[in-house]
This record gives structure tokens, C-alpha cells and sequence, in this order.
């Protein structure tokens, strides 16, 4: 009995290997022998990445800018709030004046 586990492979990882499936200049068993994986991981992979390739050109952006986008959301919500505070300090000071 295995008390090897689950492996992770990062994103990087799956993404040369797809790669490299896609370019079929190898089998999948070839691949999978040379990086450690069950061939059936390395159709997945392949199968996930030609799927969802489309999205990489969506909008001029890839999946992976939505952490970039909040935090233009965040700095333009910031840039708002600073605008209206500064304008509620405006109209106090002319009321107690």
C-alpha cells in the first residue's frame, strides 16, 4: 500500500505539458513517462487546455487579470470616497465659518 499520496502539479506545470501534447510531436505516453504523470492526466490536460483557450483572447485579457481588475476597482472606489471626503470637509468648514 501507497503512502505516497496526492500530487500537485502547478499551473505552469499543466500548462507545458498540454502544451506539449497539443504540438503532438510526441504520444501522450512518451510525455507523461518524461514528466511523471499518468497519460490519461496528460489527454486532461490537453482536452482542458484547447477548451478553454478561447478565453486567453477574450476581451484583450487573460483569466488570470481578475486579481488586477479588483484592484483597479479598489483603487478607483479609494480615488471616489478620497474625492468625497474631501468635498464633506469643504462644506463643514464653510458651515462653521
Amino acid at each position: 500500500m501507497s503512502t505516497r499520496g496526492r500530487r500537485k502539479h502547478s499551473s505552469k506545470f499543466k500548462a507545458r505539458v498540454a502544451l506539449e501534447a497539443i504540438r503532438e510531436e510526441k504520444t501522450a505516453n512518451e510525455i507523461a513517462s518524461e514528466h511523471g504523470v499518468h497519460p490519461s492526466r496528460v489527454g486532461l490536460w490537453k482536452k482542458v487546455a484547447v477548451d478553454r483557450l478561447h478565453e486567453v483572447f477574450e476581451n484583450g485579457r487573460s483569466p488570470t487579470d481578475g486579481k488586477e481588475r479588483l484592484i483597479e476597482r479598489l483603487y478607483q472606489q479609494i480615488g471616489k470616497l478620497q474625492v468625497d471626503l474631501d468635498w464633506m470637509k469643504k462644506k463643514a468648514g464653510d458651515y462653521f465659518d
